[in-house]
């Protein structure tokens, strides 16, 4: 869990400032004790405060006078890469607090002049604005068209996607199922082959058949039945004979 926030700003109680203090430095004493342990750094922390008339230092003074003589050693330019000072840190927070209420600045006037352009469209007038009012305006209006502009130019892009992608996905599925069916589908069993006849192919197979045959015979061919009886068949070359079989299949 991260730590609140401090509010950085003069305590004025007497009492809760001298608290403070001591309870800071005590903090910072052991912030710089972890920071030279854990990294395996030389470090050496003087305080100065209107509490007490020496400076205190940490680890001691001969440990601080030899982490002093050795940054001394380093070249000026590493000396100064980031150092600061009071007053070099007061002027950075006041740069960056100027950069917040810039941004915050302009962040309201934009809401405004959002809030007049929602008013306009309801029929409300635009004549209590001046020049630089309009400006604003006119800004946040091409703000907001772009926006649609953007969102209509999505819309499409992802109508045309899905469409493209379902229609590769309906083709890999035919192809998949058309692969799956080959692979999976048993063979099929050799069956004699059936002849399906209709009406007329049945009524040609019997004329034929029995052309065929009185080609093959005599008009007094006698047919046997396996037993005695015996059946003499009739003339087919007579006219008269024509409807002998009453059955529509022989004609």
């Amino acid at each position: 869990m991260t730590r609140k926030k401090v509010k950085l700003a003069f305590i004025t109680n007497d009492s809760a400032r001298k608290a403070t203090f001591k309870k800071r430095k005590k903090g910072l004493m052991k912030k710089v004790s972890e920071l030279s342990t854990l990294c395996g750094i030389d470090a050496c922390a003087i305080i100065y405060s209107p509490y007490d008339t020496s400076p205190e230092v940490w680890p001691n003074t001969m440990g601080a006078q030899r982490v002093l003589a050795e940054f001394k050693r380093m070249p000026e330019m590493e000396q100064s890469k980031k150092m600061v000072n009071q007053e070099s840190f007061i002027r950075q927070r006041i740069a960056k607090a100027s950069e917040q209420l810039k941004k915050q600045s302009k962040e309201n006037r934009e809401k405004e002049m959002t809030e007049v352009m929602y008013q306009g469209l309801t029929g409300k007038g635009l004549q209590n604005l001046n020049l630089g009012d309009l400006n604003d305006l006119g800004w946040v209006i091409d703000q907001n068209l772009k926006e649609v502009y953007k969102r209509i130019e999505a819309v499409k892009k992802g109508a045309s996607t899905s469409s493209s992608s379902s229609v590769a996905a309906a083709a890999a599925a035919a192809v998949a199922a058309a692969a799956a069916s080959q692979a999976v589908a048993p063979p099929m069993e050799q069956k004699p082959a059936v002849v399906e006849l209709g009406l007329d192919q049945m009524q040609r197979t019997q004329t034929e058949w029995f052309t065929d045959w009185m080609n093959s015979n005599t008009s007094d061919q006698h047919i046997g039945y396996g037993h005695a009886d015996e059946m003499i068949l009739p003339n087919f070359n007579d006219n008269h004979n024509a409807n002998v079989w009453p059955n529509n299949f022989y004609p």
